[in-house]
Parts: structure tokens; sequence; C-alpha cells
């Protein structure tokens, strides 16, 4: 129980990977807010099963991208005791190129990816008082590193997150610390299937699994407080390709 009485707000956690981090911080000992946009029957499932762990967990729904509810979200999860961590996981993902990207697709993208993390990263920090400490972990992609002509918004704003989660991680030392995870093959997209020679291009040959990424969250959550500014790939090796 490495994060025991805890409390950790993780953004898009009602199903999918954010589920499994919500589960994988309950098992650690930890207490984690749950926020959903409009998952609300996942994200109370999920709340069902922190529970079962016989560990405490809340739920707050926001929008993000909406900046008035994103500017009150932390606010809101303090309201139940103070916040160990944030992990920004929500995000927007689509298949779009040059061609198709519109002007809406590309502030929807950046608003969500970007700009929220920011400004719940700046209302965490100011959370925290003299002494405390506290963590900071940004949920990334291999093409952060890499960058994918096929999903252009995106990938702007993950490369733009991973540039935050360096500049915060000078800017907020040494209270809080600041790490990206940056993944790989971990799920199939929602809507469509996933392209048949994807594994070929992974060095491990295979798909991640919930657990080891829930294990790396945990690291960066627990692990050395001197660790920070780092981006962890979690993705087979597909960025050294």
């Amino acid at each position: 129980m490495t994060l025991d009485g805890k409390r950790i707000l993780i953004t898009g956690a009602a199903l999918r990977i954010g589920r499994s981090l919500a589960l994988a911080v309950a098992r650690a000992g930890g207490e984690p807010v749950i926020h959903f946009h409009t998952s609300q029957s996942e994200a109370e499932r999920t709340l069902g099963e922190v529970q079962a762990l016989g560990r405490k967990a809340s739920l707050l729904q926001a929008d993000l991208a909406d900046p008035t509810q994103v500017n009150s979200l932390v606010g809101r999860a303090l309201e139940q005791g103070p916040l160990f961590a944030l992990v920004n996981n929500a995000a927007v993902f689509k298949r779009l190129t040059w061609q198709t990207t519109s002007l809406e697709d590309w502030n929807h993208h950046l608003q969500v990816n970007l700009t929220a993390p920011f400004l719940l990263s700046q209302a965490f920090a100011r959370s925290l008082h003299p002494g405390e400490s506290g963590r900071i972990v940004n949920l990334l992609d291999w093409r952060a590193a890499r960058p994918d002509a096929d999903h252009l918004p995106y990938t702007i704003s993950k490369s733009a997150l991973a540039a935050l989660t360096h500049t915060l991680a000078i800017a907020l030392a040494p209270q809080i610390t600041v790490n990206g995870l940056a993944l790989g093959a971990v799920l199939p997209p929602v809507d469509r299937p996933a392209a048949s020679d994807l594994l070929e291009r992974v060095p491990a040959g295979r798909w991640a699994s919930l657990e080891e990424v829930s294990q790396a969250l945990i690291f960066l959550l627990d692990g050395p407080a001197y660790l920070t500014g780092e981006i962890l790939p979690l993705d087979g090796g597909r960025h050294l390709t």
C-alpha cells in the first residue's frame, strides 16, 4: 500500500486506460478521484470496482474542452481533501491529416490535450502548502518523439505536452515532480480495427498489457522523488524504429 490514503486526480478515468490507472492507484492504497466527461455509467462502474477493493474514491464530471469547467475541477476535488498527485490522462485522438484538419479540430485537440493539463497542473501546484510535496504524470504517446502525419493535431498536442512536462519539471521543482509516460500499442482504437502490420514495427512484438501501464504509473507516483522531467517510453521500443 505505497500510496496509502493519498488522493490522486485522474482525468478520463472512467474506462479503457484511465480505468486501469484508477484501479492501480486503489490497489496501491491510494484514493482515486475519477474524472469523466460523458461516460457516467462507466465512471460509476469504475467507482464500484475501486470500492470493492476496500478503497475510497470519488467522481467528478467536467468537459475539458471548456476552460471554465477545467479551472474549477481541482477546486472541486479539494473540497473532499488535499490532493497528492495529478494524472493527465484524458485526450482527444482522431485520425486527421493536414488536409482534413479543421480549425475546430485543431483547437479541440489543443484544448483537451494541452491546455487542460496546463490549467490543471497550475491549479494543483497552487493547492499545495509550503512543505507539501506532489507529483504530476502526463500521459503521452510515442508519436511525441516520432511525428505522425496521419494524426496531425493529436501529434502536435502531445509533442507540446512533452515540452510542457519538461518545462513544468523545472518550474515546479523541488516541490512537485513532473514526468511523462509515453505509451505505444496498448489498446486498439475504438473507431476502427488496429493496423494489421502494427506489431511489425514494435521490437517487443506484442501489445503492452494494462498491468504494465499500471506498474509504470505507480513507479512515477511512488518512485524516486529525484526523478523529474523524464518521459518514460512504454512502447516496446516503437520509438526506436
